[in-house]
């Protein structure tokens, strides 16, 4: 038993001092960590570097610097870092293996910074969901969606997949239809319909708005009704020409055909 005792104590005077380095060694990086982050941020933005860049090389930095610290730590330990770095490699391949997938992702966050087909803010379609770019990490992207829902898309998918990116142009065609009676008189119809886009603030004069015939439908005549407008107007536009549209089609007496309910009396 005295024995035994003397080897505990022994071990733990041996090895006391290194895990008490090595805790405070891990403290203290991570506290050295967040000031780099913090600071290498705050150089990014006084250089205006693109704000998706600037998170993407944040999270990128974060996670280089803590597996160098965490290397450091066992090192200190007294692990050999020779054989711990052949023991990373081995864990690394069969890892590397098991999650192919997040390493396209990893793939697909570094071809998104390179061609930046989006950036943060922007309002993209892809992978069947519509939003707001919140922010684009390593391995997923975060959108705002537009019932303020969060959406997260892997980067692999979404590189790999159709990106319809509707702030890059700055402005947008609202593409509305509406349908008329046979009976309407078509320049009337063309006419009430063109004041309904021209007299709205957010309507753009140039592209000039436009009002065709789109086509003679079974039970109307049908019109392309396209005015354009700021990406942020969208809505706003797409509503209040909607709204209007009835109300000025009403005041000119020009009938929208529904269907009727005749009652046959026996």
């Amino acid at each position: 038993m005295e024995e035994y005792i003397e080897n505990i104590k022994e071990v733990l005077v041996e090895y006391t001092p290194k895990v008490l380095m090595a805790l405070a060694m891990l403290i203290i990086g991570l506290v050295v960590i967040k000031i780099i982050i913090n600071t290498t941020t705050k150089i990014l933005k006084k250089r205006n570097v693109d704000v998706t860049l600037q998170k993407f090389l944040g999270n990128l930095l974060n996670w280089v610097l803590k597996i160098l610290l965490f290397i450091t730590v066992i090192a200190k330990l007294g692990v050999e870092t020779a054989s711990f770095a052949a023991i990373i490699a081995a864990a690394g391949l069969a890892v590397g293996l098991a999650l192919q997938g997040s390493l396209a992702n990893f793939a697909g966050g570094v071809l998104i910074m390179i061609f930046k087909p989006m950036k943060v803010g922007d309002l993209i379609q892809a992978q069947g969901e519509t939003g707001v770019v919140k922010e684009i990490e390593i391995f997923t992207t975060k959108l705002t969606g537009l019932s303020n829902r969060e959406i997260i898309i892997p980067n692999g998918a979404l590189s790999n997949g159709n990106i319809i990116n509707f702030t890059t142009e700055g402005t947008r065609r609202v593409d509305l239809v509406f349908g008329v009676s046979y009976d309407a008189d078509i320049k009337q119809t063309k006419d009430v319909l063109l004041n309904v886009l021209t007299s709205h603030p957010k309507v753009l004069k140039d592209p000039a708005p436009s009002v065709t015939v789109l086509e003679l439908a079974d039970s109307s005549v049908n019109f392309a009704v396209r005015p354009w407008c700021n990406t942020e107007d969208y809505w706003k536009v797409y509503f209040d020409v909607t709204e209007n549209t009835k109300i000025a089609l009403d005041n000119a007496g020009i009938e929208i055909p529904y269907p009727h309910q005749v009652e046959i009396k026996k």
